[in-house]
């Protein structure tokens, strides 16, 4: 089992920064996959940035160059810095470790709300 909470959203106006942060209750090796998703009212849930298995990175096209993930192994932490939000931004943003098909793991989920 794994506990994942997320923290570090709030309101901010547009062209502002935010720092998220997903601390894992133990020390996670290899995931399948690690890292943040976001839902909007009334929208699916939807890929941001994820740590993939083979070491890779993915972005969602609508968040390239904005936002960066990044992770501290020796905290069980990952991190996301959301830099220009925009109002599209506002969303809970959830982490999530997919570990194997019956052992995938969510947080509670932060409100990030972009409004000036």
């Amino acid at each position: 089992q794994v506990q994942l909470v997320e923290s570090g959203g709030g309101l901010v106006q547009p062209g502002g920064s935010l720092r998220l942060s997903c601390v894992a209750s133990r020390r996670i090796f290899r995931p399948n996959a690690m890292g943040w998703y976001r839902q909007a009212p009334g929208k699916q849930r939807e890929m941001v940035a994820l740590f993939r298995g083979d070491g890779t990175i993915n972005y969602a096209d609508s968040v390239e160059g904005r936002f960066t993930i990044s992770r501290d192994s020796g905290k069980n932490t990952v991190y996301l810095q959301m830099n220009n939000l925009q109002p599209e931004d506002t969303a809970v943003y959830y982490c999530r470790a997919f570990l194997a098909k019956l052992d995938d793991y969510w947080g509670q989920g932060t409100q990030v709300t972009v409004s000036s």
